[in-house]
Order: structure tokens, then C-alpha cells, then sequence
């Protein structure tokens, strides 16, 4: 099972979402007071995170969005968008898009990412 942190308070699951109200976690809503700044790390792997502020993945992750914060994660099967931030990935199968932020993605046999909207930002494959 992975480890879930989100504000610095462990959870385990594999489906995060940020709504209005708080932080859901596999269908259960998550007890982190009035909090309203959600920085999310997964050690291990995730089926989707929607909602974050920022989002730290060590291992792969079906899809990630967040409005505005950074990414950082292994492989993506899915999508990946931010509005303002970098994203920052080793293998992304879906599209990726951000309005405001770099697109960095490691280089393999794979065909590059589908870029939807590079924003102001630029995208680059590293080795």
C-alpha cells in the first residue's frame, strides 16, 4: 500500500480529490480542519490526484490536476494539467497542458507527450 501525505499528515489510497470542502481519499473525506493549501506526496503509486496545490509522486500515476502548483512524478498513464505551474515527469502516455510553466519529461523509446497548451512555458525532453 502507498503513503499518502497531504500537509504533512499520512493517508494511505489511491484517488485523491481536493473539492471545496476538503480532501477525499478513496471516498472518504479526509479530517484536515480549515485548511485550504493541500501540498500532496505519494510514496508509491496513485490512480489520480485532482485538486492539489502541488503534487510529489514517487512512483507511476493514472492522472494528475491542479490548479495552481507544481508536479513532480514517475511515470503518467494518463493526463497531466496544471494552470500555473512546472510539470515535471519521467514518461507521460496522455496529454499534458499548463498555462503558466515548464514541461519537462525524460526521453525513451516512447513518443513525446501530446503538449495540449504550452502556456507561456517551454518543453523539453531530457535523457
Amino acid at each position: 500500500m502507498n503513503k499518502v501525505e497531504i500537509n504533512g499528515r499520512s493517508f494511505s489510497g489511491k484517488n485523491i480529490t481536493i473539492d471545496s470542502k476538503g480532501v477525499v481519499i478513496d471516498g472518504k473525506r479526509a479530517e484536515l480542519g480549515s485548511e485550504l493549501v493541500f501540498n500532496v506526496t505519494v510514496i508509491g503509486e496513485v490512480q489520480s490526484i485532482d485538486g492539489a496545490n502541488s503534487v510529489k509522486v514517487t512512483g507511476p500515476v493514472g492522472s494528475v490536476k491542479t490548479m495552481s502548483g507544481e508536479v513532480e512524478c514517475g511515470d503518467v498513464t494518463g493526463n497531466v494539467s496544471t494552470m500555473s505551474g512546472d510539470i515535471t515527469a519521467n514518461n507521460i502516455a496522455g496529454s499534458v497542458k499548463t498555462m503558466s510553466g515548464d514541461i519537462i519529461y525524460k526521453k525513451s523509446s516512447q513518443a513525446a507527450p501530446v503538449v495540449r497548451d504550452p502556456g507561456m512555458g517551454s518543453v523539453t525532453g531530457v535523457e
